[in-house]
């Protein structure tokens, strides 16, 4: 038996597992939505805004968002990483992107939400 020391932060499987789910969730969520329009046909804003203002279509609509956000922090995060060398602002770009996803996705919901 070979005893192994791993090292470093451990993102590997769990995060490439992660963005692919994350990516199928977005996958279906498009050819689900493309169907739903597809179907309704919304033609004005009010139409539009009756589309979004079902219940699934409002979760479905602000998973996909979730899912997109979590997906760039994967991808963002992993470029800080390997490309940005001073901890310092590495640090600094890790704190930025997910106060930007974060605020991305409470935007998300406030629009979803206010219709």
């Amino acid at each position: 038996m070979i005893n192994r020391i791993l090292v470093g932060a451990h993102y590997g499987l769990k995060d490439w597992i992660a963005q692919r789910a994350t990516a199928v969730i977005m996958a279906v969520y498009s050819v689900l939505i493309v169907a739903v329009l597809l179907v309704l046909r919304p033609a004005g804003f009010e139409a539009w805004q009756a589309v979004f203002a079902l219940g699934f279509i409002k979760f479905f609509t602000f998973l996909f968002f979730v899912s997109l956000f979590y997906h760039a922090w994967i991808g963002v995060r992993d470029i800080w990483m390997d490309y940005v060398k001073p901890t310092g602002l590495r640090l600094s770009l890790h704190v930025l992107t997910i106060a930007a996803l974060v605020g991305y996705t409470a935007w998300a919901a406030a629009i979803l939400w206010r219709l």
